[in-house]
């Protein structure tokens, strides 16, 4: 019996990328050195350039941007009791492991996220401690920003308004960091460089295994200073590796050919957007899809939970992130096709067909 191969589309995240045979083969070449001991040269070429794509002074290669976020947190907040302001729906708050808190001793300040993925500057404001009764208070260190906005749907922050922030933190003596995990996402959507974008941080992170599809990997970018700071935390959390010239090949690389892709993954995730939004039952805001990510609301009248249309779209070879109730989740990469868009789209609306409607009849 000949099995058919079904056909799949991975949209559960932009990080289910596979190596290209560019990134294989320029890892299978690469010059290394022990990174701990002294350093990596294709560490140190991707850290170079990293440093100048974000107008920084340094930047520093750690495994994920969970620890890069972490490692930023802890620096800007050294002394334990410190605050740090970060929206309720910002990664760092709800997707860390509340690793600030377990491992560091920072409380978090929650300020709520706009649909936008913006925090308003006078809530911001009014969440700063006043320092005059640290008897009772923590005491306010830091304030972190997330571009582009994953909750949100890959929203993006303007330059106005990070700069804005930017002076909220120097008039209050606080520092600024910038989860930047789509921070090239962003900077293609705004069409404004990503050293611009994060020119008022004190430092940033951004992920080299989303959007730009390397396999693995976080670049932390601040003054010199933060960064042989940073050098020590990242061993203190295990996060320092030998041969790492070997996975830093591969960003080299996503940093050559997969920058200029991420505007496609944007035209792609549009065309994926207006395709659901058409689909009797499901419900895109089109006018939120500034990036690659896809937020679907199932209207209630359909009967159906998120749980069981992932599991119908599954078994499609379509494969969704069910994001609490009645919504799922779909993201583009560089790996997705617009043939593949167009295949997924019959495949929701043969997924939608099939449902009982509310009579009890096919």
């Amino acid at each position: 019996i000949v099995k058919m191969v079904m056909r799949k589309v991975d949209l559960r995240s932009d990080t289910v990328t596979k190596p290209t045979e560019t990134m294989r083969a320029a890892m299978a070449s690469a010059d290394v050195d022990d990174d701990v001991l002294g350093h990596d040269p294709t560490a140190a070429r991707l850290e170079k350039e990293m440093a100048r794509i974000m107008g920084k002074e340094a930047s520093l290669f750690v495994p994920s941007g969970t620890m890069a976020n972490l490692i930023s947190v802890l620096i800007h907040c050294e002394i334990r009791g410190s605050e740090v302001i970060l929206g309720d729906y910002s990664h760092i708050h709800i997707y860390e492991n509340g690793g600030i808190s377990t491992i560091g001793g920072v409380h978090p300040r929650t300020v709520k996220n706009n649909e936008d993925g913006t925090m308003d500057i006078d809530r911001i404001e009014e969440a700063i401690r006043d320092p005059s009764f640290e008897i009772c208070y923590p005491t306010t260190r830091l304030i972190c920003l997330e571009n582009s906005h994953a909750h949100s749907g890959g929203r993006c922050l303007t330059v106005e308004y990070t700069d804005k922030v930017g002076e909220l933190a120097k008039k209050h003596g606080l520092k600024l960091h910038i989860d930047g995990a789509r921070i090239f996402n962003a900077s293609i959507a705004l069409g404004v460089p990503v050293s611009r974008l994060v020119q008022a941080a004190d430092s940033v992170t951004a992920c080299l295994s989303k959007g730009l599809g390397a396999p693995a990997g976080t670049i932390i970018a601040g003054s010199k200073s933060f960064i042989s700071r940073a050098k020590i935390l990242r061993k203190t959390l295990g996060g320092a590796m030998r041969q790492v010239g070997v996975i830093c090949a591969a960003a080299l690389v996503a940093l050559e050919e997969n920058v200029g892709k991420l505007e496609s993954d944007h035209k792609k995730a549009k065309l994926l957007a207006e395709g659901i939004n058409k689909i009797k039952g499901l419900k895109v805001d089109v006018a939120s899809v500034e990036t690659n990510i896809v937020y679907v609301d199932i209207v209630e009248e359909l009967s159906i939970t998120e749980i069981e249309l992932f599991k119908i779209l599954e078994a499609l070879g379509i494969l969704v992130m069910p994001e609490g109730p009645l919504k799922i989740r779909l993201v583009v990469h560089h790996q997705i096709s617009e043939s593949d868009v167009l295949y997924t789209l019959s495949c929701i609306q043969k997924a939608l067909t099939g449902l009982p409607s509310e009579n009890g009849g096919n």
